[in-house]
């Protein structure tokens, strides 16, 4: 409500036009009481006005219901989970769980009241963040993707409706310009609803030729795609010009710059917020000079038309895997006295851009700064640094940093630090390693940041693990002697050592070793996985069954000729192709598995984005072993993001000790905190039914932790 203290009217005429007011304000609805959009709301703030658990009592919270799924099977994906921010509509709980079902729950008990299951009994793949609801009258539907589909389904009954697309389903993978049996996108994150069409982005994989990342708007009733806007540019398009070299036959081998990580919308201004990732493939751009476009961008787009409006490119030429992983906070600031309408958007390096949200012009100033540069491929030689918020997390992984947890550790990281490339952010990848801090998970994740919309104040977690990238040369002899054995070694540098390394060692239990695998898996359940996917691994559709058949070769220790025992001998048995593939997923660690820097490890930030100045920062998550030896709280790695509330509260989860969380949001202190029966690596919600609030959270696990199928709602006792 507005302020209305600033009226200078008669007594007798205040009294009545607050009287007026008041009962106005009985039938306004308040975009924060409600949880009817992922993250809170259309302008992402994950904020809720509700004040009946607050400070003063949220220590008496108790569980109000639980609900599982029961997808919990003995041959369990370490990296399967529930990532989902459920959506609240009259009283219906909209949820997902890990194999992908869609329930619809009694918001107030966590009854059943349907289900729908888009596998039809088979085990579901990928994961999925939210779903989308929309009303036109009586008329009300929930719109979700799973794989490759895009689903419509009666939010009433749970029924297919099937009007919309064939019998209720729409393709992704159609409409791309690519032959649609040799891609597959999907889209983790729920569009966004603007009057009947439903935005959406997509997870595009990052093997070198996946499919472009175009952001598509579908007709909401049909399933018709309404507009579309090319992320990377097509000849005679804003932008084509900083892609070098690129003809009509390399622009269909050119793929991502994809939004996964879900937008935001000024519905006032008719204006979409498309957060970007890199373009594939995602470590090695030699094969794309130039800036890329619009990679790693913050794409604004009228939202009715698809046109371009504005749009900010974080990174120029990424080689890092610096998606921007979140939607962007739409919010209104105070600066200089001006009250001015901002997009706030958190990077993977720990970078707070602020932008004028109608022009995109930086609130506060970036500075372009000289980085370092690669040796084996050319990169940009600026990027944009923020002057102010600070960083949420380091950057340069100096001496000083290293871990300090006891001096076993801090001597074991020391002798490492100094055998590799390190120069600060953006350090190139590099054949004796290159540090990377923060690494590819990011200090800023998809949970995103809350934002108070009364303060503006940005909350937001961050985590901190550094890593080491390796590059090597992979040369590969053409020759009629060539091995299926060699052949496999090829497709595996190209398709599968970013996540499971060159060493096929991998990052278990996240990225399984594949060094035993012909002991533990055959070559048809290898094969599944391969065409199939599983967990976090896509599906990979378009390489050949001779591509197939070498890698299981490679993986299975078989097809060699006698010179393959021999040690490679690098370029100079080079006889047709050669590529640079990157192992960028290997953790810098002490010799205990802990990360290699000084606590903290994982923190819970707020920033005042009127100044641009931190009001405090706390470590978020323990290690109960350290704690016990009197280690002070060290943070740990988190997934999903925070939600502030009236009530003069921070809720999260997404710690790897299963807790959830509640913190004062004017100061940081942890006033309430409670275990999960598994971890939360989720956004929580916050909502009222039938007079009574409560906070949900799904603790699904997964991300190598052990596994669960809860949804579990806390409330204050009767």
């Amino acid at each position: 409500m507005e302020n209305m203290g600033y009226c200078t009217i008669g007594k007798m005429a205040a009294a009545c036009l607050i009287f007026q007011l008041f009962i106005g304000c009985q039938d306004m609805e308040d975009p924060y009481q409600t949880w009817e959009i992922y993250k809170g709301d259309a302008t992402s703030s994950s904020y809720s006005s509700l004040t009946q658990i607050n400070r003063e009592n949220v220590d008496q919270l108790e569980v109000a219901w639980m609900f599982r799924a029961g997808d919990i099977l003995e041959d369990y994906f370490p990296s399967t989970g529930i990532e989902t921010n459920p959506i609240v509509v009259d009283d219906v709980l909209y949820a997902i769980s890990a194999y992908i079902k869609v329930y619809a729950l009694d918001a107030a008990t966590g009854e059943e009241i349907w289900m729908f299951d888009p596998f039809e009994g088979r085990r579901g793949v990928d994961r999925q963040r939210g779903v989308v609801y929309w009303e036109d009258g009586d008329e009300k539907r929930i719109l979700f993707s799973a794989a490759s589909g895009l689903y419509a389904l009666d939010a009433e009954t749970g029924e297919l409706i099937t009007d919309f697309g064939e019998q209720g389903r729409v393709d992704l993978n159609a409409g791309l310009g690519r032959d649609p049996e040799t891609v597959r996108v999907m889209a983790p994150t729920p569009g966004i609803i603007f009057e009947d069409l439903l935005i959406m982005g997509s997870a595009t994989g990052e093997n070198i030729e996946a499919p472009p990342g175009d952001i598509r708007a579908y007709d909401v009733r049909t399933g018709e795609i309404a507009w579309t806007f090319h992320t990377i540019p097509r000849e005679g398009e804003p932008g084509f010009e900083t892609w070098e070299n690129m003809d009509e036959e390399s622009l269909n081998k050119r793929g991502g710059a994809n939004n996964w990580a879900g937008m935001s919308l000024d519905r006032e201004r008719g204006m979409v917020f498309v957060p970007l990732g890199s373009p594939v493939y995602d470590f090695y751009g030699g094969n794309r000079p130039g800036k890329n476009l619009y990679g790693n961008a913050l794409l604004v787009l009228d939202a009715g038309t698809g046109e371009h409006i504005w749009h900010y490119q974080t990174v120029h030429h990424d080689i890092w895997d610096y998606d921007l992983p979140a939607p962007p906070n739409l919010l209104t600031v105070e600066k200089d006295g001006e009250s001015i309408d901002v997009a706030a958007q958190i990077t993977k390096q720990g970078f707070t851009f602020v932008f004028e949200r109608e022009t995109g012009e930086p609130v506060f100033p970036v500075e372009e700064r000289p980085v370092p540069q690669s040796d084996i491929e050319e990169t940009w030689p600026t990027q944009p640094f923020p002057v102010k918020p600070e960083p949420y997390a380091h950057q340069y992984f100096t001496r000083d940093l290293v871990t300090d947890i006891s001096p076993e550790a801090q001597d074991y990281v020391l002798r490492r630090l100094e055998e590799h490339r390190n120069e600060g952010l953006y350090t190139p990848h590099a054949p004796e390693g290159a540090i990377r801090l923060p690494g590819t998970t990011g200090a800023g994740r998809w949970g995103g940041a809350a934002h108070d919309p009364q303060s503006g104040i940005l909350y937001v977690n961050a985590s901190e693990f550094p890593q080491i990238s390796l590059v090597e040369r992979i040369d590969r002899d053409t020759s009629p002697d060539e091995s299926p054995n060699e052949k496999g070694r090829f497709y595996y540098a190209q398709n599968c050592a970013t996540c499971h390394g060159m060493d096929k060692g991998g990052q278990p239990p996240l990225y399984p070793s594949l060094v035993n695998v012909k002991e533990t898996r055959s070559k048809a359940e290898v094969l599944t996985v391969i065409e199939e996917g599983r967990g976090m691994m896509p599906a990979f559709l378009n390489i050949s069954e001779e591509e197939k058949d070498a890698v299981i070769a490679y993986l299975f220790d078989e097809g060699k000729n006698t010179a393959d025992e021999e040690p490679s001998e690098g370029i100079a048995r080079v006889n047709g192709e050669g590529r640079y593939a990157v192992s960028p997923r290997n953790s810098f660690q002490d010799q205990d598995g802990y990360p290699a820097i000084k606590p903290p490890w994982g923190t819970l930030n707020a920033i005042d984005l009127n100044t641009g100045e931190y009001k405090w920062r706390v470590p978020l998550g323990t290690y109960p072993e350290l704690t016990e030896k009197g280690i002070p709280p060290t943070g740990t790695w988190s997934m999903g993001g925070p939600v502030a509330t009236a009530g003069g509260l921070v809720f999260i989860a997404g710690t790897l000790d299963k807790k959830f969380r509640a913190f004062d949001k004017d100061t940081g202190e942890l006033i309430w905190e409670t275990t999960l029966p598994a971890a939360g690596f989720a956004t929580p919600a916050t909502y009222e039914s039938d007079g009574k609030q409560y906070v949900v959270i799904a603790a699904g696990g997964g991300r190598g932790t052990e596994p669960g199928d809860y949804y579990i709602a806390f409330s204050l006792p009767d």
